[in-house]
């Protein structure tokens, strides 16, 4: 702290000495950023000062400042600003192995992202998502597999994480001496992996050694490796602080440890949730001078626009601390290039057409195959076209554009579902059917789907969907800005607002654009009742809402409220009759999310019905392939509005496939027709016994929008597999301990580190069609002293009849420890190609201060125990084919 207030003296000072010299030196290209920034500050108001800490960071035209707005993401792909290139999700990418591969996925995304910001800057659009500084990439660790945002990190282990996010950051900020080509933000710091339902208000108490052994690591990786210039706090408190506004976290280990010089942005809304959940302080205005002055620069909010200078008014917070805040955000604008001429930032030159491009397309094929994991295999993959004349295709996932883009996603131009991937792979002389079966899951609710949703048009045609009327006020009054029809209501405008137009690809416009707040909507139309009964009708809502069924006002819940709610009501209606529906809404400030779902009566029935339907076929055929699994409306961020068992919140309570995919797959299984799974989700499943019957498991993850061509090509033999689970997969949910528990030794322990159970299938565990022998393990030395380093080599060979590639894991183990060691550590992987009958010796080198070190709690630093350590080197975490000890002294 004390340094802290040095450094905000310093700046205050120098600040003065500028405000006495003539000219805006921002504007001076000559300059070095750091003096532009200081100057630029020193032009501005306390006001202005204070209204550029949140991410929607207005113009001072005086001062030639143009709006900004912070927020933008590429977790995999530009995210919510149209049409782009969308690659596998995180953990699909994780599953590579590939650090090389990562990196230019990133190189792609970077590009998009600069194309798409240059592109909406000619058009004047400077709104959210088409900014440059990216909330992107989520290194949490997927300590638990029931937590719904896993999905969105790569995996359960710190060094694979941290390795993978080195590259991801580096694609995105580029290698300029000068400018960054993005800003990536490491996100959520820290020890922050659910459960969703409570994140804004629980506390987290990790013990010493699984912060710096587990949470910490991938963070320190991109933050003083890789470079990354932003990081963002979590919702959750770390030992008693908000992990936004952590002397810990932000002050003593980022800026003092680690020397970073960023900027750090809070959590949507965590500034908040100082004072409002976490009851750390009385006032709003308590809340942000803590969040600045603990070091939280930007606050993704309005909390510091509406309370900072009542907080200076009162002498919480002195001015100077916001000026320190605000230089670190003007200097990452200042690198960006943002006061500079386009024709001197390289980057702004990055043409349009890069966007969703033919040669981003192929690299989101090549990623998506290299993520295909197969997990088992009894010699039926690959499926040979000549001997097979039908196949059977079932699985809700099999025609899905959702299970292939998981969230935070862009507008794929040609998503390619599997469904569509196998029938383009398979002979001519192949037959292909398809059907659903079942559902993913049965919910106690869903959206109301556009089949049973219909209007009449101006000229007396009969449509589906309703339709939809848009106006720029909260009264639905005048005339309405725009009509369309929209197919159901299931909208969650918080990602933007509604536009005229659905609007696919390039740049949505202004004269289309309603705005994100103060509009209402209403839609007409009727609806047809798929059975007789008491139908549950429900409003998925932020605001006001009113609900009208043959003129009958059933839900009225007109007023602002800026939270999800859910309205309900109960009718009875009957099978095949249409009814007149209106339904109407309007959005005040904040987030705008509406969705019209029902309860069906006895719709498990209907299921079952759809079950039976679809074995004939699979009798009927030489294989099945069932696909499914989960998507991102069951697993993902704070989804209160999920109702089902084994689900909530985005989180799950339990780790099996949802029961009716169970028995569908088992009814399939019993025809005695082969059949083989594609599991598509972002996270591990246990699969109660079906594993012992399937054919082959091939994990699929959320592949993005050459996934169905990814899947085919490995079913039928085109690609040869190599992916490896970055996660474990466990039996049952009784093998894991308590979700809300942190430390990571609790009941048989969390992740491969630390479980003493049997997992269904091991982390780094993917099979091949090739097989690949190990031998010649050879070290340097046998004996280690601090400093020093041991050299590894390994010899592999690809004894199988295809060329192939391999994912070659060298793991430490301490042999026996006096302390508490974690099982194994994965300390080395690297993936290689090997022609049939090749073979290749790797080296590795390994450091005792980075891959045989412990943190010692008594110490407050990284040691190293004495004693024999093991490495070794194999094909998974439990398929190590060569040992070897060497003896730390």
């Amino acid at each position: 702290m004390v340094l802290r207030l040095v450094l905000v003296f310093y700046i205050f000072l120098t600040l003065q000495v500028q405000a006495q010299e003539n000219g805006p030196k921002y504007l001076d290209t000559s300059l070095d950023f750091e003096t532009r920034a200081l100057d630029l500050v020193n032009q501005m108001m306390l006001d202005e000062k204070i209204a550029q800490l949140g991410d929607k960071a207005p113009a001072i035209p005086r001062l030639r400042v143009p709006k900004y707005n912070w927020w933008n993401e590429c977790l995999h792909g530009v995210a919510r600003a149209g049409s782009a290139t969308v690659f596998p999700q995180a953990i699909a990418m994780a599953a590579t192995f590939d650090t090389t591969m990562m990196k230019r996925v990133a190189d792609a995304i970077s590009d998009e992202a600069r194309a798409k910001h240059h592109e909406a800057l000619r058009k004047g659009n400077r709104d959210r998502y088409y900014g440059l500084t990216f909330w992107s990439p989520n290194i949490n660790i997927f300590r638990d597999p029931r937590w719904g945002r896993g999905h969105e990190t790569y995996g359960e282990d710190p060094y694979l994480t941290g390795q993978m996010g080195i590259q991801f950051v580096k694609g995105l900020q580029g290698d300029h001496p000068k400018y960054l080509k993005l800003i990536a933000t490491a996100k959520h710091f820290a020890v922050h992996n659910g459960p969703e339902p409570s994140r804004h208000w629980f506390n987290v108490t990790p013990n010493t050694r699984d912060l710096w052994e587990t949470y910490l690591p991938a963070f320190e990786d991109l933050m003083v490796d890789a470079k990354a210039y932003s990081i963002m706090g979590a919702y959750n408190r770390v030992d008693g602080e908000s992990a936004s506004a952590s002397w810990l976290l932000l002050e003593d280990i980022l800026r003092k440890q680690w020397g970073f010089e960023g900027f750090v942005v809070s959590d949507c809304g965590a500034i908040r949730d100082i004072h409002e959940y976490h009851k750390i302080v009385h006032t709003p205005e308590e809340a942000v001078a803590i969040g600045v002055r603990k070091g939280c620069d930007l606050n993704c909010g309005n909390q510091y626009q509406a309370y900072l200078k009542s907080a200076v008014e009162t002498g919480l917070i002195d001015e100077a601390e916001i000026d320190l805040a605000l230089y670190r955000l003007m200097l990452g604008r200042m690198k960006l290039g943002m006061f500079d001429p386009s024709d001197q930032v390289p980057y702004a030159q990055v043409p349009y057409e890069v966007n969703n491009s033919k040669e981003h397309d192929e690299l989101a094929l090549q990623m998506a195959q290299k993520s295909m994991t197969l997990l088992k295999n009894d010699g039926t993959l690959p499926l040979n076209k000549k001997k097979i004349k039908k196949i059977a295709i079932i699985g809700a996932n099999a025609n899905s554009v959702v299970a292939l883009r998981a969230n935070y996603f862009g507008d794929a131009t040609n998503p390619v579902t599997v469904l569509d991937g196998i029938k383009k792979a398979a002979s001519n002389d192949v037959e292909i059917t398809y059907s659903q079966g079942a559902p993913l899951l049965i919910r106690d609710n869903s959206v109301v789907g556009s089949e049973f949703l219909s209007h009449r048009d101006e000229n007396g045609n009969t449509g589906l969907g309703l339709i939809g009327q848009y106006f720029k006020n909260t009264e639905l009054t005048g005339e309405p800005h725009y009509q369309r029809v929209d197919e159901k209501v299931n909208f969650n405008w918080w990602h933007g607002s509604p536009n005229g137009k659905e609007v696919r690809q390039g740049i949505i416009t202004k004269a289309e654009d309603i705005g994100s707040d103060s509009f209402s909507a209403r839609w007409t139309g009727q609806i047809k009742s798929p059975g007789t009964g008491e139908f549950v009708f429900e409003l998925e809502t932020t605001d006001g809402v009113r609900l009208f069924i043959d003129n009958e006002l059933i839900i009225d819940h007109w007023k602002e409220e800026n939270k999800l709610s859910f309205k309900t009501a109960t009718i009875n209606l009957e099978k095949g009759k249409s009814y007149d529906i209106k339904l109407e809404y309007f959005e005040g400030t904040k987030r705008a999310h509406l969705k019209l779902k029902w309860e069906i009566p006895n719709h498990k029935q209907k299921y079952e019905a759809g079950i039976k339907r679809m074995l004939s076929e699979v009798k009927d055929s030489d294989i099945a392939i069932y696909v499914g699994g989960l998507d991102a409306n069951w697993e993902g961020e704070e989804m209160p509005g999920v109702k089902a068992d084994g689900f909530n919140g985005g989180d799950r309570t339990k780790i099996e496939l949802p029961g009716i995919q169970q028995k569908t797959v088992r009814a399939m299984i019993d025809t005695g027709t082969p059949v083989v799974m594609v599991l598509m989700s972002g996270s591990a499943l246990a699969l109660n016994g079906l594993e012992d019957d399937l054919k082959a498991i091939l994990m699929a993850w959320y592949p993005g929008q050459r996934g169905g061509d990814a899947v085919a090509d490995v079913l039928f033999g085109n690609y040869n597999p190599a992916g490896r689970l970055p996660v474990t997969f466990y039996t049952s949910t009784e093998d894991l301990a308590d979700f809300k528990d942190y430390n990571m030794r609790a009941g048989k322990g969390f992740t491969y580190r630390y479980f003493n159970g049997e997992p269904l299938y091991p982390f780094g565990h993917g099979l091949s069609y090739s097989k690949f022998q190990y031998a010649d393990l050879k070290f340097d030395k046998t004996r280690l002293r601090d400093p020093g380093k041991l050299k590894v080599s390994i010899t592999v060979k690809n004894t199988g009849r295809l060329a192939g590639e391999e994912v070659v894991q060298l793991y430490v183990r301490d042999v026996s420890p006096g302390i508490w060691m974690p099982i194994k550590q994965l300390r080395k992987f690297q993936r290689i190609a090997l022609k049939k009958g090749e073979s290749k010796t790797l080296e590795f080198t390994l450091d005792i201060r980075e891959d045989f070190r412990y943190y010692n709690a008594m110490q407050r630093s990284y040691s190293v125990e004495p004693g024999e350590f093991e490495i070794q080197i194999g094909a998974s975490s439990q398929d190590t084919r060569q040992k070897g000890i060497v003896i730390v002294e």
